[in-house]
């Protein structure tokens, strides 16, 4: 980075502010310290969200989570429940929660412009008894996520609209990306892509609970 380049950075939270100009009314006075009802009501209609962590040394990382809108526990107004669907194993958000438990989660609604973003500190349960009512498919879940909530709040809608995210008219046809058994083969050179390809069409087919 050569002297001009670093002139240019913003270093400091006041920088920072007066690069951005100040925060608008609305927006700051919307961060609320439990989840209203609006929230509840947003997560039981919510089929998505993104999980995001970062361990000791501040190494982030973002994990979806999907399932039937309303999959996510509201156990009570400071409390949710993200019950852990059959994945790939690799628990990197767990991990993750257990050098460092802050979380930022942020749930999307299909149709819905506006997100609901909800901050706090999360730790990994295995209670049989608190997971049984996620159960899906007729599989309860082994482990799940207990959030507490510090802050959650509404965000607009211009990302979503910039994304044309729920437009039909802006979807990819498949064809256009590779199929993932093909990517990981050729990353990975651990399988030919044929017989990559056949063990993510099982896996999708009878792995996903």
């Amino acid at each position: 980075m050569d002297e001009s380049q670093a002139e240019m950075r913003i270093r400091n939270a006041d920088e920072l502010r007066d690069h951005m100009g100040p925060v608008s009314r609305l927006a700051e006075g919307k961060v609320l310290a439990r989840l209203d009802p609006h929230a509840r009501a947003f997560i039981a209609l919510s089929p998505f969200l993104v999980v995001a962590t970062a361990d000791a040394e501040g190494r982030a990382d973002a994990s979806p989570r999907g399932d039937a809108p309303g999959f996510v526990q509201v156990l009570d107004d400071a409390t949710l429940l993200i019950p852990d669907r059959r994945g790939n194993n690799r628990a990197d958000s767990f991990g993750n929660l257990l050098a460092a438990p802050g979380i930022g989660l942020i749930f999307l609604v299909p149709g819905v412009t506006e997100t609901l973003r909800v901050n706090g500190t999360a730790r990994i349960t295995t209670d049989a008894a608190l997971l049984a009512p996620l159960a899906a498919q007729g599989k309860v879940p082994t482990t799940g996520l207990l959030v507490a909530v510090r802050e959650a709040f509404f965000h607009c809608g211009k990302a979503v609209m910039r994304a044309r995210l729920w437009d039909p008219a802006a979807q990819v046809p498949r064809g256009t990306v590779p199929s993932l058994g093909r990517i990981l083969a050729e990353q990975t050179g651990a399988l030919g892509v044929t017989e990559a390809e056949r063990l993510m069409e099982e896996s999708y087919r009878t792995r996903l609970y």
